[in-house]
């Protein structure tokens, strides 16, 4: 299951990223633009800006109003609504890109993470888009237990 989302829930795209959701965020909040990238690449629409509506004559899209203006709220209710249990691949994507991150040697981020990392870390992933570098820490674990708290689920 592929999303876009706009800019009224970026915090919403971000969540799903960390959960391994497929997540396009347009931030300028261009409808034209989003309605495009969901036609094209068959990505439901996920937004709380009914001005939307207007966009969509003669196109083929998938739409869906978010009741909430919190994001909590919002990742709980598309979890659920679209039944995204079976997806959940926590920390698979780049939460900023959405790219699928890729497993990378440990010489291959020397002098690109702190040197205790480094030094403690022996397995890394890497965004293939950005080059951001991502690694188990201890943040890790705080956002699964929030995570589970959100979602009334053990996230894994």
């Amino acid at each position: 299951m592929k999303f876009v989302a706009d800019s009224m829930v970026g915090k919403l795209s971000r969540w799903l990223r960390i959960l391994g959701i497929d997540v396009v965020y347009v931030s300028s909040g261009d409808a034209d633009e989003i309605v495009k990238i969901s036609e094209n690449e068959g990505r439901i629409i996920l937004t709380r800006n009914s001005d939307i509506l207007k966009k969509l004559k003669g196109h083929r899209v998938w739409i869906y109003f978010l009741s909430s203006e919190k994001s909590e709220v919002q990742l709980k209710e598309v979890v659920e609504k679209f039944d995204l249990w079976r997806e959940i691949k926590p920390f698979s994507r780049c939460s900023v890109c959405n790219e699928p991150l890729v497993a990378v040697s440990k010489e291959e981020v020397r002098g690109k993470v702190p040197f205790y990392v480094y030094q403690t870390v022996e397995h890394f992933e890497k965004c293939p888009k950005c080059g951001r570098i991502y690694w188990e820490g201890s943040h890790i674990s705080r956002l699964k237990e929030k995570l589970s708290k959100i979602l009334g689920r053990e996230i894994e």
